[in-house]
Parts: structure tokens; C-alpha cells; sequence
């Protein structure tokens, strides 16, 4: 059996990015961020609707219409595919633990 806290380094010079999962419409992944946000041009724009949920830490998403939502642990959103979307920061004291599932549309 695997756990979804284990297999985390003590330092993350990048996020680290898990598929869990993966069958032909769906794909479970495990994101870990220290204090790691998106760069500041661009934006996420993806096929697949995202599902995620904070499971430590904290996440803060920016969507390109000006939302912005705060995700403290157990909070969840959904993405839809093609909502231009990215992480403004996440948690610096503590590394955040996400589980995001893409889904097709």
C-alpha cells in the first residue's frame, strides 16, 4: 500500500509532480509545492477539467478572469478544460500537498 505523505524530500528546488493513477479518462495526481508558484507570464490552459483538493499546506489559484481562491486544507475546486488558470503562491512554513484528478470533458 502506498501513502500519500510518504517519498517527499526535505527540499524541493521544484515541485514535484506524481501520477497515482492513470487510465484512459481519468489521472489522479499528486502535486507537492514549498513555497512554489507559476511563472509570472502564462497561464495553465489544459484539455482535461482538474479536480483538486488541498491535503496540507495552502494553495492560492489566480484565473485569468481576476478570481482569485484561496485553498487551506480540505478545500477543493474545479477546473474546467480550457479555464486559463495559475498558483499564485503556496504554503513558504510548510510544504502543500495537493490531489488533483483530470478528468476528460
Amino acid at each position: 500500500m502506498s501513502n500519500i505523505y510518504s517519498n517527499i524530500p526535505n527540499t524541493l528546488p521544484q515541485e514535484i509532480f506524481t501520477d497515482l493513477l492513470k487510465t484512459e479518462h481519468l489521472r489522479v495526481e499528486r502535486i507537492v509545492s514549498d513555497g512554489h508558484s507559476s511563472p509570472e507570464s502564462g497561464w495553465y490552459d489544459q484539455n482535461e477539467n482538474e479536480w483538486v483538493i488541498v491535503l496540507q499546506g495552502q494553495g492560492v489559484l489566480e484565473f485569468e478572469d481576476g478570481r482569485i481562491i484561496t485553498l487551506n486544507v480540505g478545500d477543493h475546486h474545479n477546473i474546467k478544460a480550457g479555464e486559463k488558470h495559475k498558483v499564485l503562491s503556496t504554503s513558504a512554513n510548510e510544504k502543500t500537498i495537493w490531489l488533483a484528478l483530470f478528468y476528460s470533458k
